[in-house]
């Protein structure tokens, strides 16, 4: 029986090695540095504009491509830590409208897929990677060239609800400071009421309003909603050019999703006339104002102040133009990994990284205060910021695999990366 014994395990480690050896060595677009205990290397290359990140229960990868492809399918073969290849991947839907979110049901059969304008489901089979019965579910989601995006949602607290964003139509879009316009916001649609016909997406519950690019959004294992929004560009107060570093990029709380009598629930976060401040140094008269970190003030002059008070204040705070587009929770429910895909108007660039935030697993709540400016500390980035964006990788979604470790997209490098250490 020993002897059995040692031989079977012998066998079982030349199996894993040999998988390991088959795995093939993809050279990254651009370098990563990893913090201590981090690892990763790239898992695939040649994709087209990668975005949306999900795993499906079988623990295969579903991506949208936002270079007119559509949905991708990608089955891996995952010996723990980076020792992940890919065994096989296909085109599961084409169609060239697709361009970000993606979103599966707990138990795995219903598949949700946006375009700018659109949410479509599909019954889903993971094991053979197939969809069929399309179904067009929410519609009349057009913006007028800005924010193209509309992530999704399904959380596990309720699988009957899907949560779909809707970012503004401008840079400041004034029309969006009413609730009708449906836009800046997360609407809540019960999944099985849009399955029996298209919802327009106005007629949704209001999760969330004045929020004005919310690309990424996610779920703490305590049933609470968190997202990051992407802050004005070309800020201004008081004739003063302060974009460079103000507004803030923030991540946002929601309550949870069950308690339809949470405080949070349709709160209204004050875009476009409010938005929070990351520098104080260069806002005129901000110590005068009581103005810190976090603080809703106004655009252009001070005379909205004592409004944008009243409205609902970011939890915490990251530097401006640093462009948060998701954030997903630990399982344990003790961090938070968000990838900033980087500024565009921003000298030195910054951003081009992933982030870790700290949680109590308790309360569901940051650690850090809102006040505070190193609340994110940095666990995958680019060794040299003013090489980007055209040298670096831009993270775009995360997502937890089944075996703890952490997957990203890279957009304009057409990557997707695994990483390891400190989740697993």
């Amino acid at each position: 029986m020993v002897g059995i014994h040692y031989f079977t395990m012998a066998i079982a480690a030349l199996i894993v090695q040999v998988s390991a050896q088959n795995c093939a060595t993809i050279n990254p677009a651009n370098p990563a540095t990893f913090a201590s205990g981090y690892s990763g290397k790239v898992l695939m290359n040649g994709l087209r504009q990668p975005r949306g990140l999900i795993f499906d229960n079988e623990g295969n990868i579903l991506t949208t491509e936002q270079g007119g492809y559509g949905v991708r399918y990608i089955k891996l073969t995952d010996g723990g830590g980076t020792d992940v290849c890919v065994a096989s991947n296909k085109q599961l839907i084409a169609d060239s409208q697709i361009n970000h979110g993606i979103a599966l049901t707990p138990d795995g059969k219903t598949l949700f897929v946006s375009s700018l304008t659109t949410v479509w489901s599909w019954t889903y089979d993971g094991a053979t990677g197939t969809v069929s019965n399309k179904k067009t579910v929410i519609q009349n989601m057009r913006n007028g060239g800005f924010h193209l995006s509309r992530t999704l949602l399904v959380p596990k607290a309720n699988p009957d609800v899907l949560l779909v964003q809707r970012g503004s139509q401008d840079n400041i879009d004034t029309a969006a400071a009413q609730e009708s316009t449906a836009r800046s916001m997360i609407k809540i649609f019960k999944i099985s009421e849009i399955q029996n016909a298209p919802v327009d997406y106005d007629k949704g519950q209001t999760l969330a309003w004045g929020l004005r690019n919310t690309v990424g959004f996610g779920e703490h294992p305590d049933g609470g909603i968190w997202s990051v929004d992407n802050g004005v560009d070309d800020m201004q107060r008081d004739g003063r050019d302060i974009h460079h570093t103000n507004p803030c990029e923030e991540m946002n709380y929601h309550g949870r999703i069950n308690d339809a009598a949470s405080p949070e629930r349709g709160a209204h976060h004050g875009y476009p006339e409010c938005h929070a401040v990351w520098d104080t140094s260069v806002i005129p008269n901000a110590a005068q104002l009581n103005l810190q970190v976090g603080t809703p003030f106004a655009h252009g002059v001070n005379s909205g102040d004592a409004t944008c008070r009243t409205r609902q204040a970011p939890k915490l705070c990251f530097p401006a133009h640093t462009a948060p587009l998701d954030i997903k929770f630990h399982s344990n429910g003790t961090a938070a990994y968000i990838p900033f895909h980087g500024s565009w108007n921003k000298s030195p660039p910054d951003g081009y990284r992933i982030s870790r935030v700290e949680f109590n697993a308790g309360t569901g709540q940051p650690i850090e205060p809102s006040t505070s400016t190193t609340a994110a500390t940095n666990i995958m980035y680019n060794a040299n910021n003013a090489q980007c964006p055209n040298r670096c990788f831009r993270p775009t979604n995360v997502a937890f695999g089944p075996k703890g470790q952490l997957f990203m997209t890279s957009d304009t490098t057409n990557e997707i990366w695994v990483i390891a250490g400190g989740f697993e």
